[in-house]
């Protein structure tokens, strides 16, 4: 795969989720302003407990990646603020473009 499809195919991924998020989950945020209740609302039922579970799990992975790469790759914490708001599949979008741009330019 080229760079150019691999980049452009994670910006349409995050474009996507981002779009399917706003469409989602603002109107009903909208009328009753309750993060937490947003948050909770996740764990409503075994299956939307799961989905939830491995999102938290996700943004850990995450989490741990950027702290490891920090060195190498700066900015993550960027990713990590995005990984929460919209969501995972933004930040970590932006967290391997960003590193790929990085990266190469030190190499």
């Amino acid at each position: 795969m080229s760079d150019t499809l691999y980049r452009n195919a994670l910006i349409l991924i995050a474009a996507l989720f981002t779009f399917i998020f706003c469409y989602v989950v603002i109107p009903p945020l909208l009328q009753d302003f309750d993060i937490l209740g947003a948050f909770a609302a996740g764990f409503v039922n075994p299956y939307s407990s799961g989905y939830a579970a491995d999102i938290f799990s996700c943004w850990a992975v995450l989490a741990v990646w950027v702290f490891h790469e920090r060195k190498s790759v700066k900015g993550g914490w960027i990713a990590l603020l995005l990984g929460v708001v919209p969501g995972v599949a933004v930040g970590l979008v932006v967290y391997l473009l960003m590193r790929q741009k990085q990266l190469s330019n030190t190499h």
